[in-house]
């Protein structure tokens, strides 16, 4: 029998019917199409995208006159796809588009019953399409056949669990300039067909938005809030009529009449007010003569035809009085004191830390009392500057002041060679070329310049060093190593020390083993190496990837991020991320680490089991703050829900809290949580910028100088070549503004085109050398990679391999068979460079940084090649993994090769006059130095000529360096280096040239010549 459905049923009917699938009808107003299909190929602006090549969607246009209510002549959008991580869809405009007079958005689609659930969204505000707020919506694909999508824009939610880097954070879908839409296709194989993408309705009108000029507003006792609020129209016109805007305050933690007078009025805007004008009000406090904490005064504000502001404001009274905000008190005082005022809410707070872009309020910094944020790579505040950035986190930082305890947020951020994520930062050359110098004096200071970049725009904590002994050129992560020798990675930590003297915490990553995993061992998607399986022994590991974890320890280095990968002592892989015994028993045991432990992104999900599992397992397992980075509600409810059942002891929560907020109190945030901007100017400067070219500069390897062709004269007439020539984004490499990197003009710099215009009189240039090779002197081809990060770089990815690419092999071939050359390889590892027959020079440049004329200074004489090989540079790939120390040793170029260009009788006399000043045994090794430098022990070219004599004084003089207590590294290193130049020129025993390097770095000098004199016979 027929029975009518109550009014609530009709309503939720309705209200679904609108929010997922209608059918055809007209729209209450001329809808604007869009995206339509009726050409030829996909539109301009429509493209695919996925995790990679095989989850990227084949689109095609078709015809598709089967859709209801289409002419005859239709056409539509095919896509076929099979996605094993993400893939989907876009439609980037050319230009935005005001969509605020529409109701919702519209689209037609054929699906097939596949019961998936879509998602689509839309682009909504910032610089450009790629840097869009993002805001979805979805569908089921529960039926076969076509279908007509709409969504009020009143639906769309912001994406929490992503959203590109420097998009708007105002949590508004504000509709007026918006960039297009994207649909994401599901996890599966299948075809779905669109058509027809338009904007429908008639928008309801839209209130007057009201705002504050601070969502927060810390005032101590007696004291008073200036509260300004702003009006916005939504078309930006004046106001059509008067406006009254009733304000009050609510109710909040404070006592009104003790702690504060309560206030109420009306703020009036006559009609014609402009849109952006302003008003404000007064809040007063009191003084009740005790020591608390902070207390809360919400600000409520409201009016007819009025939306409130987007983030509620609040007057604060700050906590006072307390031991733990006592400056003068020791820190392990005010850490006791803090702890036992927390909350388990609060304590778990300050173990979470989440991306910045995740945030779908800021707020929420307050609510779910986050200890942390991060800039994951490439998220940037909407405009990239070192202002903009000292504003966004103060603004964060804001939000911290109205919890109960305002505990300072610590933020952090991937500055792995220079403040890498901010536009017109100094950029130094990534480790790789770092470890090239040998100079731990040069790394400890781009540590400090990093620093004091970072910290001007409010950042107190980076994650880097990466300490990783890179074991196989394949990783996608080598160039963030030092090198391939533990004992040359352990002289590196001297940058902990330049980050920490300056200002910022350092973080020794990744914690252990990640430059040892196996090929083919990668438990990521298609990544065929990078966060893997590392299979040692305990000894092993304790020799290679230890060491420079040992080192940081010993400088205190502030936290220890530990490896996405795996350990394999042989009993099966275990995720370092749960590795109790490596992180509980060896870090913080045996080694006896005082700061705490960060989870890697997202990295404690990669754990075996259900998500509590990985939560009390990481936790367990000793890390003490977790990068969530996106699911922060979960992860605090998750944690509590775990500590109360007793999985996590409270124990283990007061010591993750204790080691966090003894950090926060020695980073001085308590007393100074916001941004110190007397130095933003020095971001990029100049002075700056010197130190990362003469890193640049040191970093370069001459591998081969046939006929001595370089340095090259700057009469020269050059030709210059190649696809890494003139491309800051290529030769700044992964890391650099954006997580991946990517070529092209992304920062300012020196391209190497433009160093070498500088110094040449005459350059030709020519990317893929089509121009005429006539009438010059000499050609420069450089070549190389284009940058990628983490496991998008592994070889065997996507495709990816060591070779050049045919293009630049080309151009080698065509400049090289037409005059001398000198090849300059910009890459983040040694390739495969093939033939060098015709090729007289060859240089790593490695990826030397936004400064070009480093590597224009040695390439022209202005100062002499130095740098030496971090890695062996294989002969060939089935040689791989090759490294210092093994047992079969043949490669193309040893470990710590590098031929230079300065006189070696010269090196000697500087070194004996600098240990000269030092203690006796210094003197000793100058009086020894002394009786190698007489005329007849050396050839006319500063060579040595009687290399029985001089290799007996070097050994002499390094044996007497290694007991001296005033010996710098760099002078016996310069000693050492003397002996390598002879090892060079016989060219044999590569093992023992390699073996050499390895037992200076270790500073053991005298058998380092040793090594090096059996080389040369």
């Amino acid at each position: 029998m027929f029975r009518s459905r109550s009014p609530l049923w009709a309503a939720l009917t309705a209200l679904v019917a609108s929010l997922v699938v209608a059918p055809p009808a007209a729209a209450a107003a001329e809808p604007r199409t869009i995206t339509d299909f009726e050409s030829d190929g996909v539109p301009a602006g429509v493209y695919a995208w996925g995790n990679d090549a095989a989850s990227t969607p084949a689109l095609t246009v078709e015809p598709g006159t089967d859709r209801p209510g289409a002419p005859a002549t239709n056409r539509v959008l095919k896509s076929v796809y099979t996605i094993s991580q993400y893939g989907g869809w876009s439609h980037d405009l050319a230009a935005t588009q005001d969509w605020s007079p529409y109701e919702g958005f519209s689209f037609w689609v054929n699906g097939t019953g596949s019961g998936q659930r879509i998602f689509f969204e839309l682009k909504d505000g910032g610089g450009g399409p790629g840097n869009a707020e993002l805001f979805e919506s979805s569908f089921t694909d529960d039926a076969a056949g076509w279908r007509q999508v709409k969504v009020p824009f009143a639906s769309f939610t912001r994406r929490t669990d992503y959203q590109p880097g420097g998009a708007p954070t105002d949590g508004e879908l504000d509709l007026v300039a918006m960039w297009g839409y994207a649909m994401r296709l599901p996890t599966a194989s299948g075809t779905l067909v669109w058509d027809e993408v338009q904007v429908y309705g008639t928008a309801p009108p839209r209130p007057v938005r009201l705002a504050t000029d601070k969502p927060v507003y810390p005032v101590n006792e007696k004291g008073q809030a200036q509260v300004r609020v702003t009006i916005t129209t939504a078309t930006g016109a004046p106001l059509a009529t008067d406006l009254a805007v009733d304000y009050k305050t609510g109710t909040g933690t404070a006592t009104p009449g003790t702690d504060y007078t309560a206030v109420q009025g009306t703020l009036t805007f006559p009609a014609g007010t402009a849109s952006g004008a302003s008003k404000t009000f007064t809040v007063g406090t009191k003084q009740d003569g005790q020591n608390e904490v902070a207390e809360t005064i919400p600000i409520e504000l409201s009016g007819t035809g009025t939306r409130p502001p987007a983030e509620a404001p609040v007057v604060v009274i700050n906590a006072h009085g307390l031991p733990y905000l006592n400056a003068r008190k020791p820190i392990k005082e005010r850490v006791a004191d803090l702890l036992t005022r927390m909350t388990l809410d609060e304590k778990i707070g300050q173990m979470t830390q989440a991306e910045r872009g995740a945030l779908a309020k800021q707020s929420d910094i307050a609510t779910y009392l986050l200890g942390s944020l991060l800039s994951g790579g490439g998220s940037t505040p909407a405009q990239n500057t070192p202002q903009a950035w000292a504003d966004m986190i103060d603004a964060f930082q804001l939000q911290a002041q109205q919890t109960r305890l305002q505990v300072p947020l610590i933020y952090g951020v991937d500055a792995v060679h220079g403040h890498n994520n901010v536009v017109g930062a100094t950029i130094f050359p990534h480790n790789v070329g770092m470890g090239a110098t040998r100079d731990p004096a040069l790394v400890e200071q781009q540590g400090k310049i990093t620093a004091r970049e970072v910290k001007a725009t409010g950042i107190p904590w980076d994650f880097a060093p990466c300490l990783c002994v890179s074991r196989d050129d394949r990783w996608g992560r080598a160039y963030e190593s030092f090198g391939e020798d533990p004992a040359l990675v352990t002289r590196m930590a001297t940058i902990v020390d330049g980050l920490q003297d300056n200002g910022v915490l350092a973080t020794a990553k990744h914690y252990v083993g990640d430059g040892g995993t196996e090929y083919g061992s990668s438990t990521n998607g298609d990544y065929t190496i990078d966060q893997g399986v590392t299979k040692v022994s305990r000894q092993e590991l304790e020799a290679i990837h230890l060491p420079p974890f040992v080192e940081a320890v010993k400088r205190g280095v502030g936290t220890v991020m530990p490896s996405f990968s795996s350990v394999d002592f042989g009993d099966g892989p275990l995720k370092m991320h749960a590795h109790a015994e490596l992180i509980n028993n060896v870090l913080k045991g045996k080694l006896g680490f005082k700061g705490f432990v960060i989870s890697d992104w997202q990295a404690i999900d990669q754990i075996p089991g259900d998500y509590p599992s990985d939560v009390r397992t990481s936790i367990n397992a000793g890390l003490d703050m977790i990068m969530v980075p996106y699911a922060y509600p979960a992860f605090t409810g998750t944690l509590k829900a775990e500590v109360e059942a007793g999985r996590v002891t409270m124990n283990r929560v007061d010591d993750a809290v204790a080691r966090i907020l003894t950090q926060k109190f020695e980073l001085g945030l308590f007393e100074h949580p916001y941004a110190d901007r007397s130095r933003i100017g020095d971001v990029g400067s100049a002075a700056h910028r010197a130190v990362a070219r003469t890193a640049a500069a040191k970093s370069q390897v001459l591998l081969k100088n046939e006929g001595g062709l370089l340095p090259l004269r700057r009469d020269a007439k050059v030709y210059v070549a190649g696809s890494n020539a003139d491309d800051i984004g290529n030769q700044t490499g992964g890391w650099t503004i954006t997580w991946q990197g990517s070529p092209g003009p992304i920062t300012p710099g020196t391209t190497i085109l433009s160093a070498i215009r500088s110094r040449a009189s005459s350059v030709t240039y020519s990317r893929d050398a089509s121009a005429d090779l006539a009438g010059h002197d000499v050609g420069v081809v450089v070549v190389g990679e284009t940058p990628y990060a983490e496991g998008q770089g592994d070889v065997g990815r996507a495709g990816r391999t060591l070779n050049l690419s045919a293009a630049d092999r080309a151009a080698i071939d065509k400049v090289c068979g037409a005059m001398k050359c000198a090849v300059l390889v910009v890459s983040g590892r040694p390739l495969l460079l093939g033939d060098l027959s015709n090729v007289k020079a060859v240089v790593a440049s490695w990826l030397p940084g936004t400064e070009g004329d480093g590597v224009a200074d040695p390439l022209f004489g202005a100062v002499p090649y130095t740098g030496r090989l971090p890695f062996t540079w294989f002969r060939s790939v089935e040689q791989l993994p090759i490294n210092v120390g093994d047992a079969t040793y043949d490669p193309l170029f040893p470990y710590g090769w590098g031929l230079r260009t300065d006189r070696g009788r010269d090196r000697l006399k500087a070194a004996r006059d600098k240990l000269a000043a030092g203690d006796g045994l210094s003197k000793a090794a100058a009086a020894a130095l002394t009786l190698a430098l007489p005329d007849r022990n050396w050839n006319a070219d500063g060579s040595v000529r009687d290399t029985r004599a001089v290799l007996g004084v070097l050994g002499t003089a390094a044996a007497l360096l290694e007991r001296s207590k005033t010996d710098p590294y760099a002078v016996g290193d310069a000693v050492v280096s003397v002996a390598r130049d002879v090892a060079q020129r016989a060219g044999k025993r590569p093992d023992l040239q390699a073996s050499a390097d390895h037992e200076l770095a270790a500073g053991n000098l005298r058998k380092a010549v040793d090594l090096l004199t059996q080389s040369a016979r």
